[in-house]
């Protein structure tokens, strides 16, 4: 049975600004580590705010695929040290 889109946009939507809200940057803003931190917080905020926009189009495919993005961007900065994320959550795949 195919997923809903409506529902898989809605859930995707939800975990990547939960995942924005659980992510705390690791290292000190003001050294390289930092900036990439900020850059990646940044990318994923980006796309999150481009999938709202999509929403507001009647553009379901193209918000999935921006709440997709975003949450990529995140959960790779996690995966590399650069934020600090609650251990149990389920929201990365650390």
């Amino acid at each position: 049975m195919p997923a809903d889109l409506q529902e898989k946009t809605d859930r995707y939507e939800r975990m990547l600004a939960d995942a924005l809200d659980a992510a705390e940057a690791r290292p000190p803003a003001d050294t390289p580590l930092g900036v990439a931190a900020a850059e990646c917080r940044e990318m994923a905020t980006s796309y999150l705010d481009d999938g709202r926009h999509f929403r507001e189009a009647d553009d379901p495919v193209n918000a999935l695929a921006a709440y997709s993005y975003g949450y990529g961007w995140l959960d790779a900065g996690v995966r590399m040290g650069l934020f600090e994320v609650p251990a149990d959550t389920e929201l990365f795949t650390v």
